[in-house]
């Protein structure tokens, strides 16, 4: 995902260091969110993408395995929802209770 060697100005290529990522953040967030400066690491993306993927539908043991966790515990604490999170849930469950008793009823 993340190349192991980068350009240098002068068009020769050099290792990229454990802190590449980390600090080409930084500078893309100073540049184009400014009110993310300082705050915005890949970690807080890694939780980001997780609260992400949970939302899209993604169970918490894909999560968990893609994540590299041991226990769901950890990665339960990684995501993130919104607080309507857990009513949209129900709307949605009693939809589809819904359109099943409809279907049997036919």
């Amino acid at each position: 995902m993340f190349p192991s060697e980068r350009k240098t100005r002068d068009g020769s290529c050099s290792r990229a260091t454990a802190d590449v990522f980390r600090r080409s953040l930084a500078e893309a967030a100073a540049q184009h969110l400014p009110t993310w400066t300082g705050k915005l690491t890949p970690h807080v993306l890694r939780h980001f993408c997780a609260s992400q993927l949970y939302l899209a539908g993604m169970t918490l043991f894909a999560i968990q395995e893609l994540l590299g966790h041991t226990w769901t515990g950890t990665t339960a604490r990684y995501i993130h929802v919104h607080g309507t999170h857990v009513e949209d849930a129900w709307v949605a469950g009693q939809q589809r209770a819904t359109d099943r008793w409809k279907g049997l009823a036919q």
